[in-house]
């Protein structure tokens, strides 16, 4: 049985605040708990109902009820499984490999699906500016399918780590050059914008080549690529060279 406080816990990781406060976050569903659990995050407490129990049984569940799980779910469909984690430490940014930049992401289906890009594309760290969304928000996690378990995440000011690293700083804007001619280098930098703004002024003014996707529809009147949809496409190529 699901006890007051555990309720009360499991709600409040909703929100940042009370993420940050505990340092804990919450995961649903068999798929991507299952990718948490056999990662290095360590879990602090696992609830599934009886359906699930043979699936996690090595992690010592509480089995609760489907209604009680309901209530503490985001999902809104039936689920099985709730697992709370601790947040890591923050990892260290080396400076080698493909990274991605992330200057204010606000939409949490962005932030997790690039993160599922990053982790197919073997990126080896996403640098987020501070009021990026969080990655441990609930939709984030639930998004990334697994994926937050493979790729290191850190969020700094954005624009005092671009002015100090010494790698290439590539950023994705609509009038750059042509990402199929432009000369791609691995071991560098990607930045990519806002979903309405695109890049800062102050974060474009430190971006050492400026790259784009041309637009091979006639009409003037389409509108940019979605964010996750761009850095698919750029992550792709700068991974073909």
């Amino acid at each position: 049985m699901l006890s007051k406080n555990q309720s009360k816990l499991i709600t409040s990781l909703q929100r940042k605040k009370y993420r940050i406060q505990h340092q804990l976050f919450i995961a649903e569903g068999i798929k991507v708990v299952s990718e948490l659990l056999s990662s290095a995050f360590t879990l602090e407490k696992l609830f599934c109902t009886e359906n699930g129990v043979s699936l996690f049984s090595n992690f010592n569940p509480q089995i609760i009820s489907e209604k009680e799980l309901s209530k503490i779910s985001n999902f809104t469909t039936s689920n099985t499984v709730l697992a709370i984690f601790k947040i890591p430490s923050k990892s260290k940014i080396k400076e080698k490999g493909l990274i991605v930049g992330l200057d204010t992401i606000n939409d949490p289906g962005n932030l997790g699906t690039i993160i599922r890009l990053c982790d197919w594309f073997n990126v080896a760290h996403i640098v987020c500016a501070g009021d990026t969304v969080d990655c441990y928000n609930p939709k984030v996690v639930q998004a990334t399918m697994g994926s937050l378990a493979r790729v290191p995440i850190t969020y700094t000011n954005l624009e005092a780590y671009l002015k100090k690293t010494v790698l290439p700083v590539y950023g994705a804007v609509m009038d750059g050059e042509n990402i199929y001619t432009a000369e791609l280098l691995q071991n560098a930098i990607l930045v990519m914008g806002n979903e309405s703004n695109g890049i800062s002024e102050k974060i474009r003014k430190l971006i050492t080549t400026e790259i784009t996707i041309p637009r091979y529809g006639k009409s003037t009147i389409t509108e940019s690529l979605n964010v996750a949809s761009a850095t698919a496409i750029l992550l792709n190529e700068f991974r073909r060279r």
